[in-house]
């Protein structure tokens, strides 16, 4: 459906998006980056290499135990203030991690950094939402959504060039100069945001999602990694969350609301935001082990190679922002889904040996798509909210993306592991998984529309 052109965004407001992209941009990085390193700080630290993971897995954890806190910070201290205090505490955290003695150090003070890094995202989604309105979300949106996709794209190639020529330290170090200069802009430029009287936090509550969550996403990148579901660790895990999802239902001043989800489009959104961030991840772990087993490409090779994904990525999100602000979510992510097909069903047929080429084409016009498919349904979701409540929205989209994503990379990779060594065949299923999951984003975006 065709809407009004909204009035172009000022030269302060753009100022402050770009602004907010350099948390993200931070913390994206910071998710990927490391995991090359792990051999090297593992070598320099003296570590055994079944405790070194928890490196880059205490990070993830960290991200998703902090994002259920974001709603209620940013009611209570001003999202603005928020944004700055976790850019902050992420780069003081990166310099811990450079100087730490030994691993368990370095474990503790990753999972500090994760703690900041998983406010940024969506505290800086809710600074941008208050500056612009609904009507011009997509625009800013979209372009915050350029650090959230590309940044983690870029890691192993950043990660790559680090190592080969410095050590270890300066995969943290790169941070410092990062976040240093978006604060100190953050500190001219951003508004803090209003204060409002949120009463108490609840912590049983926050004791609850705190144990819940980090056991479920624990659990589920153990399956991609293993291809062995621990049972007796995510049973427990989803009841704790049930049981937090009932308390925030009676809860006069919950954590989460939820009540959010009975409004029918914020509902079909913010869901198909999981969905497709399932597929999003899921499709990146396919793309990234073609490149390192199939192609045998290094690090850095492998993040040569995808900067076509990414670019394209980048290039199309602008162009996604506007136009969901002048058409709606559900048409461009349709166009999105389609093109997702287009450009992953040949690789079902491909030899892994297939011409540079032909492979950059496809992944180009897959990049697009992901901007098309996966902005979208997240600025859908938050166009449906009052500005007031768009703290919690932006925490609970985040958490889907969280989520979906973890389980998208482990169902990924064990499709990948169970055809292992024919890697013909076990890219080929990859890349037909992709293919029939962008058929899903097409009924998602289908639901979305119905949903408008």
């Amino acid at each position: 459906m065709l809407t009004a052109v909204a009035a172009p965004l000022d030269r302060a407001t753009w100022r402050i998006c770009w602004i907010i992209v350099f948390g993200a941009f931070a913390s994206g990085l910071d998710a990927s980056v490391v995991t090359i390193g792990l051999d090297s700080i593992s070598s320099d630290l003296g570590a055994d290499l079944s405790v070194t993971p928890w490196v880059a897995s205490g990070y993830l954890l960290a991200l998703a135990l902090s994002l259920p806190l974001t709603g209620w910070l940013a009611r209570r201290f001003g999202a603005g203030r928020v944004w700055l205090v976790a850019l902050a505490a992420f780069t003081v955290a990166s310099g811990l991690c450079a100087v730490a003695p030994d691993v368990v150090l370095l474990i503790v003070f990753r999972f500090l950094q994760g703690l900041a890094g998983g406010v940024l995202i969506p505290a800086g989604q809710t600074v941008l939402g208050h500056q612009v309105g609904a009507a011009r979300l997509g625009r800013v949106m979209a372009t915050l959504g350029i650090a959230v996709s590309v940044a983690p794209a870029l890691g192993p190639l950043a990660g790559g060039l680090i190592l080969h020529g410095l050590s270890w330290p300066w995969l943290f170090l790169i941070n410092l100069p990062i976040g240093a200069a978006g604060l100190l802009l953050g500190l001219r430029y951003v508004p803090r945001g209003s204060r409002e009287s949120t009463g108490g936090i609840d912590f049983a509550g926050l004791a609850l999602v705190a144990a819940g969550l980090p056991l479920v996403l624990y659990v589920v990148t153990t399956w991609g990694e293993t291809g062995r579901l621990e049972w007796p660790i995510l049973v427990p895990g989803l009841v704790v969350l049930v049981w937090f999802v009932l308390r925030c239902r009676r809860h006069p001043r919950p954590l989460l609301d939820f009540s959010l989800y009975r409004n029918r489009l914020y509902r079909a959104a913010s869901l198909a935001a999981a969905f497709n961030g399932a597929l999003i991840f899921g499709s990146g772990i396919v793309v990234t082990l073609y490149f390192q087993l199939g192609r045998h490409l290094d690090f850095v090779g492998t993040g040569l190679s995808l900067l076509g994904f990414a670019g394209a990525t980048a290039a199309i999100a602008p162009v996604t922002g506007r136009a969901v602000d002048r058409y709606g979510a559900a048409p461009v992510a349709l166009a999105g889904a389609v093109l997702a097909v287009v450009s992953t069903v040949p690789f079902a047929f491909l030899p892994v040996d297939a011409p540079g080429l032909v492979v950059q084409v496809l992944l180009a016009g897959y990049g697009a798509s992901v901007a098309l498919v996966s902005m979208p349904m997240g600025i859908a979701a938050y166009k449906t909210v009052e500005p007031s409540r768009l703290p919690d929205a932006a925490a609970q989209v985040t958490i889907l993306l969280r989520v979906g994503g973890s389980l998208g990379g482990a169902v990924f990779a064990v499709l990948i592991a169970r055809r292992l060594p024919d890697v013909d065949g076990a890219f080929r299923v990859g890349f037909a998984a992709i293919s029939v999951g962008a058929v899903g984003s097409l009924g998602t975006a289908w639901l979305v529309r119905r949903a408008s």
